[in-house]
């Protein structure tokens, strides 16, 4: 029996197990979007692309599930493109469904033509435009087959529209084919063995778990290793959750804003053993001065990744859950044989000296301005480690990584390769979608909330009721931050001026609004908007502008040049430290705020 081109899309992704589609019609895409009546497929009708594909990848990240978008020719596709190189960046798998012109029409400029497929080569993991609509189903198959194994990513299946109006036989396949696509999850056993005896040999070893972990769903490997040898363990921003903080070898986020004893644990390490983690950037600071004493084991399932910034010693290729099963095996074997254990102890008394002494700092005055710490810390402590959290980019997801304890994988979920502004309210609704009955805390910026308030009406409509909180400074908090720091607070364009009325806004959609300026009232304001329950709620966190983050790494500086407060930077630019550490900028002089102790 011949179906159309159209039908077999959606029946494709029917067969594939599809149960939610984060979309948005339009011309070319539109013979796709009938046959969707007929599908048990929800269809989530998002308002604008980019918040279809951050909604798809919120539900990937809470569920470990493969996210859909679809959208149309043109700019529903050019769109999408923020959310597909955020995915790709975040190792995200989701499958992007994009109408085309039809086939005669292609490279004419055709009303609603973009070469999608060209302009997503760089951010996707794969891509296809299907010419014919007999391969519909195999295309869409391979799709979610690439975008779900080896390291997760985007693929994107663009579908001209004569090709959907097309009739074609319907055969979902149950295997794919793809000759030379054969990821590598099993670590070569003598790289294995060298791991182990490097753990052995370690004096001050520490494991850098990076997101690769979650995607793995290696947490519960990870946490046999790291009790097996009694290692310590740092979590990445893309890893936070992968082993709980609540436990006591787990020495927090290391990074430029990272927790002060994870960032000097990896910099004075003399083994790091490297899960899933790329050694990026914003992790080790002038890589030329990161853990200059440290050996490395690197196991990476991306085998680009490994070396790619930091030369490892022990090369590992494989899945993280596998290779650090094989690791702790092997240790147990050595163990069992008679090795002895590794003599840690002088490095945990370092490590708990440096917790002690290097706590994060909170200097919340009962009848000062409200601290947007303040507001989330109170936020993680409501949540005692249960729900998800999701965030946009900026301040408030640095302090939402440092001051809510994640306790379990799939709790924390942001944009943190590509840091997208905006990412946050769609990706909320998506994570929600895929995850009903767990509550989801949204926390965002007034800068990034307002890239994409609009999907609160997505939100309203689907009844996805997330709890969005903004933490509102009417200023681009971090680029304030760095203007401040590294520009002599000379602020260019970073006070928003007029910020809506949240509350009002919140009515205007047809959701509950609340607003909190003092911090006696942030314990009730929380209780009142988790009380609802049943449908979208808004909160209006109205913080104090001047607050920034610590500790701080500076831009293209060493880690070794950790900065825990506002006051300890200025005492370091008022003795001749370079001000700003590669970043241009005149010495500042300490701001009146500051002289009145009004610092984190």
């Amino acid at each position: 029996m011949e179906i159309s081109g159209a039908q077999a899309v959606i029946k494709s992704l029917e067969a594939a197990g599809v149960e939610v589609v984060f979309g948005h019609p339009g011309g070319a895409i539109l013979p796709a979007y009938d046959p969707l009546l007929d599908s048990p497929i929800r269809h989530v009708l998002a308002r604008h692309e980019q918040g279809a594909g951050h909604m798809a990848e919120g539900y990937a990240q809470a569920t470990g599930r493969v996210g859909v978008a679809m959208a149309t020719s043109g700019p529903g596709g050019t769109n999408l493109v923020t959310a597909l190189a955020d995915a790709y960046m975040d190792s995200v798998p989701l499958v992007a469904i994009t109408g085309q012109v039809p086939t005669g029409a292609v490279g004419g400029d055709a009303f609603q033509e973009a070469d999608i497929t060209g302009i997503t080569m760089p951010v996707t993991k794969h891509n296809e435009m299907v010419r014919d609509a007999e391969r519909i189903p195999a295309a869409i198959a391979e799709a979610f087959h690439i975008a779900s194994t080896g390291r997760p990513g985007p693929v994107l299946i663009d579908v001209p529209k004569d090709v959907l109006n097309a009739r074609c036989g319907f055969a979902y396949p149950e295997q794919v084919s793809l000759p030379g696509y054969k990821p590598t999850v099993r670590g070569h056993q003598k790289m294995v063995k060298e791991a182990a005896r490097e753990v052995l040999a370690a004096r001050r070893p520490v494991i850098y778990a990076g997101g690769g972990v979650i995607k793995s769903g290696g947490h519960d490997e990870l946490l046999r290793l790291a009790e097996l040898a009694d290692l310590p363990v740092v979590t990445t921003l893309m890893a936070r959750g992968g082993f709980p903080d609540s436990h006591p070898q787990h020495l927090g986020m290391p990074g430029m804003h990272g927790h002060w004893t994870a960032v000097t644990a990896l910099q004075r390490a003399d083994l790091i053993i490297a899960l899933g983690s790329r050694f990026d950037d914003r992790v080790t600071g002038d890589l030329s001065a990161f853990a200059r004493g440290a050996r490395v084991v690197h196991v990476d399932i991306d085998p680009a990744e490994i070396g790619k910034n930091r030369e490892p010693e022990v090369p590992i290729v494989g899945d993280c859950r596998i290779v650090a099963g094989q690791i702790a095996d092997t240790l147990q074997e050595l163990f069992d044989a008679g090795a002895e254990r590794p003599d840690l102890a002088g490095w945990w008394t370092t490590l708990r000296d440096w917790q002690q002494g290097h706590p994060l700092r909170c200097d919340q005055q009962p009848d000062g301005p409200l601290k947007p710490q303040t507001a989330i810390s109170a936020l993680g402590h409501k949540l005692a480690g249960q729900g998800i959290v999701v965030t946009g980019v900026g301040q408030h997801q640095m302090w939402a990584a440092q001051l809510i304890d994640y306790e379990r994988p799939r709790s924390w979920i942001n944009s943190g390769g590509l840091g997208t502004m905006g990412f946050c309210v769609p990706a909320a609704i998506g994570a929600k979608v895929g995850r009903p009955d767990t509550p989801v805390v949204a926390i965002d910026g007034d800068g990034s909330f307002q890239m994409t308030l609009q999907e609160l009406a997505t939100a309203k409509t689907e009844n996805v009721p997330v709890v969005f909180c903004v933490i509102n400074n009417g200023s681009l908090g971090m680029v304030r931050q760095w203007q401040e720091l590294f520009y002599a607070e000379r602020y260019s364009q970073v006070d928003l001026g007029y910020v809506p009325d949240l509350v009002k806004l919140a009515e205007a959609f047809g959701i509950p609004g609340f607003r909190c300026d003092k911090a006696a009232d942030v314990e009730a304001t929380i209780d009142k908007a988790m009380a609802v329950g049943d449908t979208p709620v808004l909160v209006d966190f109205r913080v104090d502008v001047t607050e920034k983050v610590f500790p701080m790494v500076p831009a293209g500086g060493s880690n070794d040049e950790i900065v825990e407060s506002a006051e300890e930077w200025y005492e370091k630019v008022a003795a001749g430290a370079k001000d700003g550490a590669g970043e241009p900028g005149g010495a500042a002089s300490v701001p009146e705020h500051l002289r009145e102790g009004n610092v984190v």
